[in-house]
C-alpha cells in the first residue's frame, strides 16, 4: 500500500511518526512525505529511500496513492479532499482533523470500541477515516468497558484540558507566561521574610498586565484558567462541550446528536436520529482549558442503566481493554497516578476516584487522564492504517 502522509512535523503528525517507528508500521506500506512548506526538501530519516518531499498543494503529486494520512489541520483538508475526490482519487483518506468527522459518509474511528462500526462501513465502501476529539476518545477508552456492556443512561463530564490542546504555540505561550509570573515575583520569593500576600500581589498584577504574553490564549492561562473551549454555538454551549454527544454517539453507531438537540437531551436520550439501533446516550459538558502542559483530565458522573455493586463496576472498567489503568480510590494512590505528570507520554488511561454516589441508585463518580497526543489523536490514525493494511 502506497500511503501519503501530510503534516508529520507537527505535533501530532510528530507523536504519529514516532509510534509508527516504534510498532515497525513503516514495514508494511510503501511511503510518500509532502509537506506545503518544503516541497523538494528532505523528508523524516524512517530509514526509507531519500525521497524528496512532494508539494501538499498539488492535487496532482498524490496519484497513485492508496491512502493519505493527513495531521495537516482542517484548512488543509477542506481545500485538498474535494479537490482529490473531484479529480477521481478514491484511496483512502485517514485524518486527524475535525473538518470531515461529522460528514455522514465519514467514520470515527476509535477501534478498540467501534471495530464492528468500522468493518461495516468498509463493507459499504467507506473511504474516510477521520480521528474523534481527543477529549471524548479518551473519556471512551476509559469507560469502555461500560460503554460496550450497554450500561451508561447518560453522562456529565467536566474536562481540565492541557495546553497543548490548543497547539504547538500555547504550549509555548503558557511557559512565556510561567516564566512571566515567576519573573514578577522573583526577588520577594528569595526573601525569607516577604510576606505571601505581596507575592500574591505580585503575580496577580502580571497576569492582568497588557505587556503579559497572550497572543495565542488571549488571556493567561498561567495560575489561572479559561472556562471556554472553541466556538460559542449561541445557546450558551460550546463546539467543544457539543462533540461530547454528537461524536460518542457516531463512534458508537448510535447517529448524529445535532447542536439544539444535545443542548437539551433528556436523561432518556432526547429525539432518536434516522437510522440509529439504539437512543443516542446524553453527554453534558463543562470544558475548561488549564495549566497543564500535556494530557486532558476529566472529572465524569455516570448515570448506569442498573444499580450494579461497586466491585462489578471496577472489574468492568479495568477489564475493557489493555490500556486502561484502575487507580485505587485512596489519596496516595490519586495523586501519585492520577495526574498528566504520571501519564504523560504512556498509551495508558489512568481512571480513578471510582465510587457509588448518594444521588441515588446507579449514579457512579469517576476521574480519568490520558495523554491526548496518544489514544485522542494519534494511536487511532496508526491503527486504522493498520486496519486497512490488513497487519
Amino acid at each position: 500500500m502506497r500511503v501519503g502522509f501530510v503534516g508529520w512535523r507537527g505535533m501530532v503528525g510528530s507523536v504519529l511518526l514516532q509510534r509508527m517507528q516504534e510498532e515497525r508500521d513503516f514495514d508494511h506500506v510503501d511511503p510518500v512525505f509532502f509537506s506545503t512548506s518544503r516541497a523538494g526538501g528532505a523528508g523524516p530519516p524512517i530509514g526509507t529511500a531519500d525521497v524528496p518531499l512532494r508539494d501538499a498543494n498539488d492535487p496532482k503529486a498524490f496519484a497513485g496513492l492508496d491512502a493519505i494520512v493527513t495531521c495537516q489541520g482542517g484548512d488543509w483538508t477542506h481545500a485538498m479532499h474535494p479537490a482529490l475526490r473531484a479529480a477521481g482519487w478514491s484511496g483512502h483518506w485517514i485524518d486527524a482533523a475535525s473538518a470531515l468527522r461529522m460528514n455522514d459518509d465519514a467514520v470515527i474511528i476509535l477501534d478498540p470500541l467501534n471495530r464492528g462500526v468500522i468493518d461495516e462501513a468498509r463493507a459499504r465502501g467507506a473511504k474516510d477515516w477521520i480521528g474523534g476529539n481527543c477529549t471524548v476518545s479518551l473519556m471512551m477508552m476509559a469507560f469502555a468497558g461500560l460503554l460496550e456492556r450497554d450500561l451508561v443512561e447518560w453522562m456529565t463530564c467536566m474536562t481540565y484540558q492541557a495546553a497543548s490542546g490548543a497547539g504547538a504555540q500555547n504550549m509555548r505561550e503558557l511557559l512565556a507566561q510561567m516564566g512571566e509570573a515567576h519573573l514578577a515575583a522573583k526577588a520577594l520569593l528569595e526573601s525569607p521574610g516577604a510576606s505571601i500576600l505581596d507575592i500574591d500581589r505580585e503575580v496577580a498584577g502580571i497576569l492582568r498586565d497588557e505587556r503579559f504574553p497572550t497572543e495565542h490564549f488571549g488571556v493567561p492561562l498561567a495560575g489561572s484558567l479559561i472556562p471556554w473551549i472553541d466556538k460559542d454555538l449561541g445557546n450558551g454551549m460550546s463546539r467543544e462541550e457539543w462533540k461530547g454527544s454528537a461524536e460518542l454517539n457516531k463512534i458508537l453507531g448510535r447517529g448524529v446528536v445535532p447542536p439544539e438537540h444535545a443542548a437539551r437531551a433528556s436523561p432518556q436520550g432526547g429525539p432518536r436520529p434516522p437510522g440509529a439501533a439504539k437512543p443516542p446516550i446524553p453527554v453534558e459538558s463543562i470544558c475548561v482549558r488549564i495549566g497543564a502542559m500535556r494530557c486532558h483530565s476529566q472529572a465524569v458522573t455516570i448515570k448506569l442503566t442498573e444499580d450494579l455493586p461497586q466491585a462489578e463496576i471496577e472489574s468492568l472498567i479495568a477489564g475493557a481493554n489493555e490500556w486502561v489503568r484502575l487507580v485505587p480510590n485512596t489519596r496516595d494512590a490519586s495523586i501519585r497516578h492520577l495526574t498528566p505528570a504520571a501519564v504523560t507520554g504512556k498509551l495508558e488511561i489512568a481512571v480513578g476516584r471510582v465510587r457509588k454516589l448518594a444521588l441515588g441508585p446507579g449514579y457512579v463518580g469517576a476521574f480519568t487522564v490520558g495523554d491526548q497526543l496518544l489514544w485522542g489523536a494519534a494511536e487511532p490514525l496508526r491503527r486504522m492504517l493498520r486496519i486497512l493494511v490488513g497487519r
